[in-house]
């Protein structure tokens, strides 16, 4: 199993991820910033550094990390801000964390070729990983969790 991290918005999208062929699991966590644990409420506060991301376990027999990153592009709009739709600041922008050069090397390419198909305008950066921690509990499978609850 390879990982893929990626910030796309409010990490209670993984639910995007669900269904997709190769994708084995999605954890709702927070990465970027510069301490190693970090809640939810204090990511929210917009200071830590860390953005709200999910990370995808995923068959490299079925998906590459380019197809991954594809993908990424695929399941949210790369040209908002600090936003996705109206989940608005900073810990909601668009954000690709590799793991080593090889992934910096393909998501940098990709990127650049979302950016020449979309005009310059893809707000996506690029970083290394920086102190992953899982989200609280009530946050992973939120959706389906809420559905189930509430449906």
């Amino acid at each position: 199993m390879k990982t893929f991290i990626g910030g796309i918005g409010c990490f209670w999208d993984e639910k995007k991820y669900e269904g997709i062929d190769g994708i084995v699991s999605t954890e709702c966590g927070y990465c970027g910033g510069d301490e190693p644990n970090v809640t939810y409420k204090a990511v929210c506060g917009g200071d830590t550094g860390h953005i709200e991301v999910v990370k995808v376990q995923y068959d490299e027999k079925i998906k590459s990390y380019e197809d991954m990153v594809r993908l990424f592009f695929e399941l949210h709009d790369s040209t908002q801000v600090n936003r996705q739709g109206t989940y608005v600041g900073i810990q909601y922008r668009s954000e690709i964390f590799y793991a080593n050069d090889e992934e910096k090397k393909i998501a940098e390419k990709v990127l650049d070729e979302m950016n020449k198909k979309l005009d310059g305008k893809v707000s996506t950066k690029v970083s290394k990983e920086k102190n992953y921690c899982k989200a609280e509990g009530y946050h992973q499978k939120y959706e389906k969790n809420k559905s189930l609850k509430f449906g």
